[in-house]
This record gives C-alpha cells, structure tokens and sequence, in this order.
C-alpha cells in the first residue's frame, strides 16, 4: 500500500470533469445515427400520391377607373403571359391575340342511356289520284278569295251573280288564272219559307224570264266557264226547267256541275241527253260541320276516293273554319300525292 503511487487531487478533478460532455456528445450521436435510421427507412417505402388541391386563381385587381365585373357577368377568358426564355429577361415581347378556347364534346355520364333522336315524319302515300274543288257562294267578299288563291293550289270559285262584290270577286280570280262559275239561285223544296235571292230561278218562271235571268247572270260574270245550282232541290227536279237552263249553257259553250241537292235532281241526266259537259259532286260537302278537324276528315275520305275512282269532285263554301282546312290540308295531300285540278277537267 505505501508503494501505491498518489494521484494528484487536480489530475483526478480534471478527468471527472470530461465525462458529462463526453456523455452529451454519444448521445447526440445516438440521437442522429436514429433519425438517419427512420429516413431512410421512410424513403424506402413508396407514398401514395397525394391529390392535389384544387388552387383558384387570384382574379387581378381592376385597372384604376375601371368597374369591378358583378359575379355573374359573363367575361372573357384570361390567359397567362407566355414564359420568358434564358437571354430574354428585361425584353418587351409582343404579346399575341388569345385563340378562342375549342368547344370540346359533351362527356357523356358513365350509364347514361344514349339519347336517340326519332326519325322524321313522312306523310303516308295515299296513291295517284285527280281533285277538284268547287269553292260555292262567292261574292261576299274579296279577301275570301285573295286567302283561297295564297294556298297555291288550282281551285275553283262559283260566284252567286248579284252579291255586293260578285263582279269583282269573280274578276279577281279571272285574272290570277283560276277558273270561274255561276252559282245559279235556284228554288229550294221550302222556298218561299227558305230566303233565296232575288234574282233566282222559280218554277213559276216562263222562258223569257229564265232566258231573261240568265243574260244576267253573265252579264256579271262574264268570264264563267261553268255552272252550279245553288240550292235548287225542287227546280233541279223538273226535267223542263232544267232543259231550258242547261240549254242556254250549251249555247254559251260552258258545263255543268250537279250540286246534288236533291237525290232526284235531273242535271247530269238531262246534261247528257242535249249533249252538254257535266259532272257531279262525289262526296258531301266538306264543310256541312263547321269545324276545322271535321272538314280536313271530309277532304281525307275525298281524296281517298278519288285514289279509288281516278278523279273526285268536292264543295265546300268560304266559312273562316273550311279556309283553314284548306289551308293546312291541302298541301299535305299534295304531298302524299293528290294532285289538284280545276273542275272543268273532269266534266265528261
């Protein structure tokens, strides 16, 4: 024991004092070496991306003076300035004109059904068949007859002599090419109960005064090519009666059209028996029900019985519900292959 060297009390002070630090810097060592460690075990493992957040643009303060846009307002697209190259900076580069962004295509919701657009709606084919319509009782009115003839379809008007526009009715429609009758007042089986004109024919007349009337009839109607009876269900009855009208027809080289106002009237007979052009009316007339769909029925059934026939003829008068059918039918039928005439081609 006495040969134990001493150490100096100021060695040992010395020595004890550098532990702590040297205790403080292995830790620190530990410390890192574990959060080097963790980095690169975090590195090895692959990260889903993250999404990224949608970021809106900061819409730029307006110029000085200048409105700010109400929300709402449509405005025009902005696009960024193009990007400076290297060599570029400091430079003013003109700035072009921006293109009109291209309207892409409607992206369609996944199991939507897809939209299907019906085919067009074409008119059924009736087949070939000849029409003419008898347009009875003008002489009322002008505008009448100015709508009748902007349809553009070859009708023909039968004018009643000694109604306030009759003349000019009937010289309106000369002059547009379409063709012109008399609609000759006759006596009705309830006259004198039932109005007739003045100037109609009676039974109780003598030829003098039917050949009397007639001259009047064409006296105001000067270009008419043909003729009707205008009611008439008693006169067109009487086989002598007729013969003298339908023979003052035959003289003035014109035709004539049996109204068919009484089933016994005795026209297309007599007609074909002195030798004049007759015809008669093939269905009822179109337009006994004042209403538009009923009078489009009426010319539907006529047309198809001129498909059956060859040829028919109809009547109907200037009500404002029949100018509409005709309006709106008409073309329709032309189309589905009816083909319109005046009256006088099909008088045999």
């Amino acid at each position: 024991m006495k040969n134990q060297k001493r150490v100096p009390k100021n060695t040992r002070k010395k020595k004890g004092g550098l532990r702590p630090v040297a205790y403080l810097l292995i830790t620190i060592l530990l410390i890192g070496l574990v959060l080097f460690f963790l980095e690169r075990m975090k590195r090895s493992v692959p990260e889903k991306p993250a999404e990224r957040p949608q970021v809106t643009a900061k819409k730029p303060a307006p110029p000085s003076g200048e409105k700010p846009r109400q929300p709402g307002a449509p405005q025009k697209p902005e696009f960024p300035a193009p990007p400076v190259g290297p060599g570029q900076a400091g430079e003013t580069t003109p700035q072009k004109k921006p293109l009109s962004p291209v309207p892409l295509p409607p992206v369609h919701k996944r199991y939507t059904a897809p939209v299907v657009t019906p085919p067009a709606r074409v008119p059924k084919v009736l087949g070939t068949g000849t029409v003419a319509i008898v347009i009875d009782d003008m002489g009322t009115s002008v505008r009448e007859v100015q709508e009748l003839m902007a349809i553009g379809v070859p009708l023909t008007f039968s004018v009643i002599p000694g109604l306030r526009e009759s003349r000019e009715v009937a010289a309106t429609a000369n002059r547009k090419g379409y063709e012109v009758m008399l609609h000759i007042p006759m006596e009705p089986q309830d006259y004198p109960r039932r109005r007739l004109e003045a100037n109609g024919l009676l039974l109780s007349h003598d030829d003098g005064e039917i050949e009397k009337r007639m001259a009047g009839y064409l006296n105001v109607v000067p270009n008419a090519v043909g003729a009707n009876n205008h009611m008439g269900s008693r006169y067109t009855e009487d086989r002598e009666r007729m013969r003298r009208v339908l023979g003052i027809l035959k003289e003035n080289g014109m035709f004539f059209v049996d109204s068919m106002t009484s089933p016994k009237s005795v026209g297309l007979a007599v007609s074909r028996e002195i030798g004049v052009r007759a015809a008669a009316r093939s269905a009822p007339f179109l337009d006994n029900s004042q209403d538009v769909s009923a009078v489009k029925a009426q010319l539907e059934t006529l047309a198809k019985l001129a498909v059956k026939r060859g040829s028919a003829i109809g009547i109907c008068h200037p009500h404002q519900a029949t100018i509409r059918a005709l309006q709106e039918e008409l073309p329709v039928l032309e189309s589905r292959g009816i083909r319109f005439v005046s009256v006088s081609r099909l008088v045999r």
